[in-house]
């Protein structure tokens, strides 16, 4: 927790602070790759720092723990916390480059606010800077040594096995080591990332559901084609270049959206590419025999554009109690529901636990509908594909 003289000092200058955190950002990742442009060819995406996505997460996400320090002292935001730290974690984020963004991040804030950077409010500042990054370096230690891998050595050579074309823009790749030796275990709905080299030089970084059962010998991830999206350049590489037989890098499988134990109802709700984590749960419930009530929502363009549209329905129904429902813009004779998924029409059994994947506005949607039905906010997880601008204290 933050210290007493800094609680009345970060408490006055947040609104002057959040007001320039867009600016602040700006600049910070202005000198940050001046000084380093090796992280901007082959850690950062820079597509989202083109279209300025990752400024606004990052912003938000300083805004977000700051006022968590102040409305709830005693207890960390750890569900925001995780979700960075698992993304951190598979792109092989290191404690040291903390002390990097430190120093570009302060010297931003100087250069925005100017004199207003009094010594305590640059000491004030500094706690929220510190704690928030110990707390993420701690958690990114436990993930790399429950991954069995050292401090940001994340990555392994595979080899694609197989491609398949799942729709006219979605490819699925299936991943296998060359030596034979079975894929890393790993948690239902969780991701890893994929490494290539472009065409500039650049080795850029993109993440990918895995989207198949853990305990197969074999990985798979799906990857939905993004021409003429700056942060799309890897799934588009994807698909114009990987074919079987290919070296890849891949990083060990993180991500904090991972189907829970037990025998609680279930509530999957996914569009667009979001089905992905959703299917490696359902291959999951499916191959351990599960019994529990599992409410399947997916949400797409049209049936041409669903990726693994016949093997969600094999999965549903392959479970004694799962139900799956479907919701296209232009279902035409394809008996799905015509519009955007609604999950207030639904018979949703209490005590339910929501997993939701897919763009910000229908993740939105569907989470407001839930807790207006009742569903506690807790109990309501989400995953986002991309810089997370929906960051919240309460997660």
């Amino acid at each position: 927790m933050l210290s007493e003289q800094a609680v009345p000092v970060v408490r006055a200058t947040l609104p002057a602070v959040g007001g320039a955190l867009d600016e602040i950002t700006e600049r910070f990742y202005g000198r940050l790759f001046a000084a380093h442009p090796e992280l901007l060819r082959d850690l950062f995406n820079r597509g989202n720092q083109a279209n300025g996505e990752q400024r606004k997460a990052l912003a938000g996400s300083i805004a977000a723990f700051a006022v968590a320090l102040l409305e709830h002292p005693d207890r960390r935001p750890d569900a925001m916390l995780s979700r960075i730290a698992h993304k951190h974690a598979s792109l092989g984020v290191t404690s040291e480059q903390y002390k990097i963004v430190h120093e570009h991040l302060f010297a931003a804030i100087v250069e925005v606010l100017g004199a207003a950077v009094t010594p305590d409010v640059a000491r004030a500042w500094d706690e929220v800077y510190w704690l928030m990054a110990n707390a993420l370096v701690a958690v990114e230690a436990r993930l790399y040594q429950e991954s069995g891998v050292a401090e940001g050595r994340v990555w392994r050579t595979m080899e694609i096995a197989e491609r398949r074309e799942e729709t006219a823009d979605t490819v699925s790749f299936t991943l296998r080591h060359a030596d034979g030796s079975p894929a890393t275990a790993f948690r239902p709905g969780q991701y890893v990332s994929v490494r290539v080299a472009l065409p500039d030089g650049a080795r850029q970084i993109r993440q990918y559901s895995l989207s198949s059962a853990p305990g197969r010998p074999q990985w798979r991830i799906t990857v939905k084609r993004a021409d003429g999206d700056p942060a799309g350049e890897v799934s588009s590489w994807l698909h114009a270049h990987a074919r079987a037989g290919d070296a890849v890098e891949v990083s060990a499988p993180f991500g904090d959206l991972v189907l829970p134990g037990g025998d609680g109802p279930l509530l999957l709700a996914s569009a667009g590419i979001g089905s992905t984590p959703m299917l490696a749960m359902l291959d999951h419930l499916v191959s351990t025999g599960s019994t529990r009530p599992v409410t399947v929502v997916h949400a797409d363009r049209a049936p041409g554009h669903h990726a693994h549209a016949a093997e969600l329905r094999r999965l549903v129904d392959a479970l004694p109690q799962g139900t799956l429902h479907l919701w296209y813009e232009e279902p035409g004779d394809s008996g799905a529901r015509p519009g955007r998924a609604d999950v207030t029409t639904l018979d949703l059994p209490e005590g339910v636990t929501a997993y939701l994947c897919g763009p910000l506005p229908f993740l939105r949607a569907v989470r407001g509908d839930l807790l207006g039905l009742g569903v506690p906010a807790a109990d309501v997880h989400y995953e986002v594909f991309g810089p997370d601008l929906w960051l919240d204290a309460e997660g």
